[in-house]
């Protein structure tokens, strides 16, 4: 019986979760930091605010949203791979204002309207559903919050975009053998990168979830971008 994309993207993670940071930087030649910081940087979280990162990971966007908010805030970093989030626990045990807990993004367990913020970093494309995940998000976002997403794209330019693919399909699965010992799993989340939606249909997405004042912003040629969007005030 063939795997569902859940069960498939848990065997892979579960499995790289070991080189996981290494090869962030391998990938996107470090510059999946500079991404991150620049999101941070516009979406100007304050201290004592509430957060929640979904798709976690090791926790890289959740420590960063911890220095943001400080002792007095709160961060839930959420993941459905558990050997992520035991590196995650590593790397954020001197930060009580982090919990870290196994969870789906397709049903978060918390209630309506409890974060001031959400964000997901190059998780989205590997959930099942992609509207389901920002319905989620949209739901546990207190009125006036704000959803940020960092997610491979994929490239308008014309001359750009033939070796943003080749990279992906071919490069990429090469670095995760050298690199992770992981040819296989790599391959596969080129797959995931390679069907996700461009930019502005993943605009469109967050407005029909009922997000407003919706904006996006490429990096690197458009291999990544960001959207942000804020939930309406009744």
């Amino acid at each position: 019986m063939p795997k569902t994309k859940e069960q498939r993207v848990h065997e892979v993670f579960e499995k790289i979760s070991e080189n996981y940071d290494q090869m962030n930087s391998v990938i996107s030649f470090q510059q999946h930091n500079k991404w991150r910081e620049d999101t941070m940087s516009k979406m100007q979280v304050p201290k004592g605010a509430a957060a929640i990162d979904v798709c976690c990971g090791t926790a890289d966007w959740t420590i960063a949203l911890g220095k943001a908010v400080g002792e007095t805030g709160q961060v839930i970093g959420l993941d459905f791979s558990q050997n992520m989030l035991n590196v995650g626990h590593d790397k954020t045990k001197e930060m009580p204002q982090i919990e870290l807990i196994q969870g789906n993004a397709m049903s978060l367990p918390y209630p309506d309207n409890s974060f001031d913020f959400a964000t997901i970093g190059f998780g989205l494309r590997n959930v099942p559903d992609y509207r389901q995940v920002l319905s989620e998000m949209h739901r546990v976002l207190k009125p006036g919050g704000m959803i940020a997403c960092l997610e491979t794209s994929q490239p308008e330019n014309i001359v750009f975009k033939p070796f943003f693919r080749m990279y992906f399909r071919f490069i990429m699965p090469v670095f995760g053998k050298l690199f992770a010992k992981s040819y296989n799993e790599y391959s596969w989340l080129q797959e995931s990168a390679k069907t996700f939606p461009g930019m502005k249909q993943l605009a469109k997405l967050f407005t029909e979830v009922g997000f407003e004042k919706v904006k996006y912003k490429p990096y690197t040629g458009g291999a990544a971008a960001l959207h942000l969007g804020i939930k309406k005030v009744n």
